[in-house]
């Protein structure tokens, strides 16, 4: 079953960043950080950790900024898993679980297992992987190498409510160097699970030395 679930999510994600290579690494995360944890539900983590982006595609079309891919993929997954034959209780489970993944939501993980999601999801955001994620959607969509201006002054005009932790804007205005201002450098802390903030906190620092390095060679100084 697993593998059929595989196929649709090879069928369904095309985007640079949030691809079925994107959604393999959250599905290993989960099974990392799992084996630290007691008593989650292995299979409810790895069915979970395969859809939990299947309605991304949607979200990146709506430019009202509406839609909400956990949400909507939150309902999207219940319905794959009872028209494979699943349970109800665990197609709820799966559905509560994806739809708490998000970063910028207010709606937060309460279960062992949607918490392992979120941290997996966000420790894909960070290291070098995480670099190269970000400069794949910045390519895409047309970023900017570099923000020159304050964080107070972006978080003011690009983000929902002018706060951080809102929804962007507009994201050809985004950056690399906000996006880690705005939420890289807040990832270990958010995150729920001991051994998540522990690798998060180490790719951190591979980030904090390589936006260094780009600031340094933007300005001239090295």
């Amino acid at each position: 079953m697993l593998e059929k679930i595989k196929d649709i999510v090879k069928e369904i994600l095309k985007d640079c960043a949030h691809d079925y290579d994107h959604t393999i690494r959250v599905y290993n995360n989960c099974m990392l950080i799992a084996k630290s944890e007691q008593g989650a539900d292995l299979e409810v983590l790895q069915v979970s950790s395969l859809l939990h982006d299947i309605a991304r595609a949607q979200e990146d079309k709506d430019d009202s900024g509406k839609t909400d891919h956990a949400i909507l993929g939150a309902d999207m997954a219940y319905k794959i898993l009872r028209d494979f034959g699943y349970g109800e209780q665990f197609a709820q489970a799966v559905k509560y679980v994806i739809s708490t993944h998000r970063y910028r939501a207010d709606n937060q993980p309460a279960t062992l297992e949607a918490k392992i999601l979120f941290d997996a999801d966000k420790l894909d955001a960070l290291g070098a992987i995480g670099i190269a994620r970000s400069f794949a959607i910045a390519g895409k969509v047309g970023e900017t190498l570099y923000y020159n201006g304050s964080v107070e002054d972006y978080v003011k005009e690009n983000l929902v409510r002018g706060k951080i932790g809102g929804r962007i804007k507009d994201i050809s205005k985004h950056s690399f160097q906000m996006e880690y201002e705005l939420k890289f450098k807040l990832l270990p802390e958010k995150m729920y699970t001991h051994t998540a903030k522990k690798i998060a906190k180490s790719r951190l620092e591979f980030m904090e030395t390589f936006i260094k390095q780009m600031v340094e060679e933007i300005n001239g100084k090295n």
